[in-house]
């Protein structure tokens, strides 16, 4: 089992995907592994995000699926059950915590406030999402998170571009970036695939652009 530190590592930018069938969420997946990137975040805002999950776990060996939006306790299960490596939530509750231990799924949670990351060092997490980002204050909000919590990692997704994700990148307690850039509703209902590896490699690129 990876632990949450390891895979917010694997790559640079985490995509936060929403698919609305499990042959679109297949394809995309594919598309992205083809740009070089390992991470992916499934989401369970639609109905497809389950099943979505079940087939990506299974194309490649160095593949890591995580699933998204976990908003109640029973998500952590049918999560892991479907293959999930990792789970994300928009923020922490005690319950979802404890969900996430007995399932065995490292978990990614979201905070907003210096509560919220109080709460989270106490359940004894390192990293967290910093959600939703931009509209929660951006870089100069995590500069000032530093202060008080110098050695808590982020990754900060929400309202992310390929134009910002570099100065995210370079902050020093910023690991990686969540985003939804790279699978633009265009490209996906084109079915252009092609675009979608496309913005997967110049992600991947952005690697040299971290601390």
């Amino acid at each position: 089992m990876k632990k949450v530190e390891d895979i917010v590592r694997l790559g640079p930018v985490i995509p936060v995907l929403a698919f609305d069938t499990v042959e679109q969420g297949e394809h995309v997946s594919r598309a992205l592994h083809a740009g070089g990137v390992k991470v992916l975040e499934i989401t369970l805002r639609t109905p497809a995000g389950i099943g979505a999950i079940e087939r990506a776990a299974h194309l490649s060996p160095d593949i890591v699926v995580g699933v998204g939006t976990i908003t109640k306790p029973e998500h952590c299960a049918q999560a892991k059950k479907a293959g999930a490596q990792f789970g994300v939530s928009p923020g922490l509750t005690r319950d979802i915590h404890q969900a996430a231990q007995d399932a065995g799924l490292p978990l990614l949670p979201g905070v907003m406030t210096p509560s919220d990351i109080l709460l989270a060092l106490e359940l004894g997490y390192e990293t967290v999402k910093f959600f939703p980002a931009q509209q929660a204050g951006g870089m100069p909000m995590l500069q000032a998170l530093y202060g008080p919590f110098p050695t808590l990692k982020f990754c900060p997704t929400g309202g992310i571009t390929t134009e910002t994700a570099p100065s995210f990148l370079a902050l020093p307690n910023v690991v990686c970036v969540g985003g939804s850039w790279l699978t633009p509703k265009a490209a996906l209902a084109a079915q252009n695939w092609d675009e979608v590896t496309r913005l997967a490699r110049a992600a991947s690129e952005l690697a040299a652009h971290q601390h």
